[in-house]
């Protein structure tokens, strides 16, 4: 797979329906970055008028995975991946167009080469963003990746 966002939002219909439908969809990617953004709209909100957790754990988890899956394929190896754990915090409501960014995307390939060197699985932290509009932080996400050489 070309990774580019539009690539990317069309491996998001295909393979993560949920999300496609839900509104996700990366608008930026590099070595070190990804942004995705997602709009609240009727299909996403909860009932407290603002956008359901889950969706914004979504549009958060694919800015970092969308890194991981980059380095994976720039390394050439069969390499596993898997979300081992997770935390979120939600500090505004969601409202209106909401952008993720994750800029941990230099933590992947040392892992990587750990991972190659030493046979053995590794894992690692990477943050994402959640920002309304205006500039405000609604979320901070979290996840721990498990990557393994196959």
């Amino acid at each position: 797979m070309e990774f580019t966002p539009s690539a990317l939002n069309t491996f998001l219909f295909f393979k993560l329906p949920s999300a496609f439908w839900c509104g996700v969809r990366v608008k930026h990617l590099s070595d070190t970055s990804c942004t995705a953004k997602v709009k609240y709209r009727w299909f996403n909100q909860n009932p407290f008028n603002s956008m359901y957790f889950a969706v914004q754990a979504m549009a958060a988890e694919l800015t970092t995975g969308a890194l991981v899956m980059l380095h994976i394929k720039k390394s050439g190896r069969k390499i596993s991946m898997l979300v081992a754990n997770n935390k979120g915090n939600f500090s505004k409501k969601a409202k209106g167009r909401i952008t993720f960014i994750c800029n941990d995307g230099h933590q992947i390939e040392e892992a990587i080469n750990r991972a190659i060197a030493t046979g053995e699985g590794q894992t690692f932290w990477m943050n994402s963003i959640g920002k309304d509009e205006a500039g405000d932080q609604v979320s901070h996400m979290e996840f721990e990746w498990s990557i393994k050489v196959k």
